[in-house]
């Protein structure tokens, strides 16, 4: 009775070891996100002082008025900047993933010339920084004439998406057996039936990963964007912080009341794949 009871107290001190663990773990990543939230409403004052103010006395929805009250206004054009950030992050998602299904499949289910070598090629791109590129990108992109365009940002990010999507969705469709496609040919699809109605649902999961890391690259990505665009036209929602520079101040809130803006969009579509994610994991299940 004795070593049941040690047993079962035991148990219950690592399950509250494991949660109070937990905690400070989501509480160490949640903070800097929290922080930037009390900040867009709280004076400059207290943003800077020091010691932190972790409570702030006085909140303010100042920095939200005065962001989307416009140009010449004390504002920015965020409406435009969060258009622009939408029509790039978007297409460049779609072309991204269109290509890595394709070349994924084709990597993970047929034999040619070179795979491997080919395969290892698309990974070492992802060994570049985008910095290192910036230079060379605005000089070729100013020579053919689409700086400060859309098209621009769609090429650059959709070249940058490109291996990890493949090798994202490449590993997803290896773990799908060949004998489901074959099953279904022999049953009477096409292969093209075949891969949409078989293989493409179980893999869903990795091509729904693949589009949420290509679709948050595309719209948290600064350095490129910063040097490749020059007008409201084309610049996005990140390449807008700098508005609230100045040559001797920077607005704080200001900046922290547009990062929220940024944020609430990431956070929506990550919660609302997750539940597709999820849903997938569990139905994609092989019944025997």
């Amino acid at each position: 009775m004795n070593e049941n009871a040690a047993a079962r107290l035991k148990k219950t001190l690592l399950r509250v070891a494991y949660w109070i663990g937990l905690f400070l773990a989501m509480l160490l990543i949640c903070l800097p996100g929290l922080w930037i939230v009390l900040s867009s409403f709280r004076p400059t004052v207290e943003i800077m002082a020091k010691p932190p103010v972790w409570i702030p006395n006085e909140l303010s929805f100042d920095a939200y008025v005065a962001m989307f009250s416009g140009i010449g206004k004390g504002g920015i054009p965020v409406i435009d900047y969060f258009r622009n950030s939408i029509i790039i992050s978007v297409t460049s998602t779609v072309i991204a993933i269109v290509i890595g299904m394709a070349g994924g499949y084709a990597f993970a289910r047929f034999r040619f010339r070179g795979k491997s070598g080919w395969f290892l090629g698309l990974m070492l791109t992802r060994t570049i920084p985008g910095i290192a590129l910036s230079l060379p990108l605005f000089f070729i992109f100013a020579r053919i004439g689409i700086i400060d365009t859309h098209f621009g940002l769609i090429l650059v990010y959709v070249a940058l998406n490109i291996p990890f999507t493949i090798w994202l969705i490449d590993g997803f469709f290896r773990q799908v057996p060949r004998d489901l496609a074959e099953a279904a040919q022999i049953d009477g699809c096409t292969r093209w039936q075949a891969f949409w109605q078989v293989e493409f649902p179980l893999a869903g999961p990795g091509i729904a990963s693949a589009g949420i890391f290509a679709f948050l690259t595309c719209w948290n990505e600064f350095a490129l964007a910063s040097q490749l665009t020059r007008s409201v036209n084309s610049k996005t929602l990140p390449v807008g912080l700098l508005d609230y520079t100045a040559e001797f101040t920077i607005d704080w809130r200001g900046m922290c009341a547009l990062a929220v803006v940024m944020i609430i969009p990431a956070l929506t579509l990550t919660f609302i794949v997750q539940k597709h994610l999820v849903g997938g994991l569990t139905s994609g299940a092989v019944k025997g």
